[in-house]
């Protein structure tokens, strides 16, 4: 062992007079482990809160979606043939999508998203099936007394008061063309199964027909709205959008998950960095803590340097013995943090004892996913904050003059 590390590690052991010394190394510890604890608990949070939201996200939407200008068209089996080879895509399937009006018996209205899909193909393409509660999807394809069946989310259910097998009203305000104008077109639907994402926004507004049913409801003959693809990697999602353009050209056009969500996931990025640059201020008071520790020891201990230098070490030496010092609490302290952090992160993802309201942060329960990039990110930083405070106690100290330090001795 090198007698810099040596002496590092002894000058950590305070003597009794030394005690005060000892108190504010603990406190420089605890400071730096609190910080890091704090930074693997927030941004395994964070990065737990983003995974679910994607995955409900995707759950309902697909990966790319492929659309017409001027709106819905006709020809969408000969488009998925001419797609279906493409690198990286798994499936698709034709949607409808619009908005209505949706009401029940006692007369409680509410305003809804009307999504007509295939149900043979739609769960080739998104996660609906697991969402699918009280009922099946296969159920749309059935009439229960002679009327056409629908899926509504659970939470628009609860607002309305609807319960499986409960007729339902949808008014489309994209009528038929008669000669006074275009007059609002209703019909009544069966409800034969509730749709459950865990995501307020899309359960208190979605409701489901099969494709045939929605396009009979607004007269839409054999057109569709466009067409839902799933791709093997939902990261790349760009790039398979664009190789799709690409091949079908104009008056196609494409739009991935991503480009329809940019806006969420760029405020949730920009949330993660700033929470980490905030809560790094935490590891930097235990690193002043540091300071005012090697400060303290260097004044301690300046007729041992003297006698150092008289001996023979170089000022680098000097210089190493308390960087090694500082280092030592720094590692101890993030060691401290990652296992306390990753160990109430465990609890956390275990237990999910912390219960959110949906209607405001999308999601029921607080969601912990931890990233090993994040934690060696957060390691990283701890180390490295703690080494800087160490130079200037570790410089002042190597500057010393042994012959001045040890006059009045």
């Amino acid at each position: 062992m090198p007698f810099e590390l040596f002496l590092g590690i002894k000058y950590i052991k305070a003597k009794r007079t030394q005690g005060f010394i000892s108190a504010i190394t603990i406190i420089s510890i605890l400071g730096v482990l609190v910080g890091v604890m704090s930074l693997v608990v927030v941004l395994s949070v964070m990065n737990g809160f983003r995974e679910d939201l994607m995955s409900k996200i995707l759950g309902v939407n697909s990966h790319v979606m492929v659309l017409k200008f001027g709106g819905a068209f006709q020809e969408y089996k000969k488009v998925m043939q001419k797609i279906s080879k493409l690198d990286g895509l798994v499936s698709s399937t034709p949607f409808i999508y619009t908005q209505v009006m949706v009401n029940n018996n006692s007369g409680s209205v509410s305003g809804a998203i009307l999504r007509g899909i295939e149900p043979e193909s739609a769960g080739k393409v998104v996660d609906i099936e697991r969402m699918i509660k009280k009922g099946s999807l296969g159920s749309l394809v059935s009439r229960p007394d002679g009327l056409p069946a629908v899926i509504i989310g659970s939470e628009l259910a609860k607002q309305l008061g609807i319960y499986p097998g409960d007729i339902l009203t949808v008014v489309s305000p994209e009528g038929k063309l008669t000669p006074l104008g275009r007059v609002p077109n209703s019909g009544k639907f069966k409800v034969t199964a509730f749709f459950d994402s865990g995501m307020y926004e899309y359960d208190a507004s979605m409701i489901y027909l099969s494709l045939k049913n929605a396009q009979d409801f607004l007269g839409m003959g054999e057109r569709v709205t466009g067409l839902e693809v799933r791709v093997k990697d939902p990261h790349t999602s760009e790039k398979v959008a664009k190789s799709i353009q690409n091949e079908l050209g104009y008056p196609f056009w494409t739009k991935d998950w991503k480009m329809m969500n940019r806006s969420l996931f760029s405020a949730l990025k920009l949330e993660k960095i700033t929470m980490f640059i905030i809560l790094s201020m935490i590891v930097l008071v235990g690193a002043l803590n540091i300071i005012s520790t090697l400060v303290m020891v260097v004044m301690e201990k300046t007729r041992e340097i003297s006698v150092l230098r008289a001996m023979g070490a170089s000022a680098k030496s000097i210089m190493a013995i308390f960087m090694f010092q500082g280092l030592l609490v720094g590692v101890a302290g993030t060691l401290a943090g990652l296992i306390s952090g990753l160990g109430l992160c465990y609890l956390l993802g275990k237990y999910k004892f912390i219960s959110l309201p949906a209607d405001v942060y999308y999601i029921s329960k607080l969601p912990v996913l931890v990233e090993f990039g994040d934690v060696w990110l957060v390691a990283l930083a701890a180390v490295v904050i703690s080494f800087a405070a160490t130079l200037y106690p570790s410089w002042h100290a190597s500057r010393m003059n042994p012959v001045e330090a040890i006059r009045y001795e």
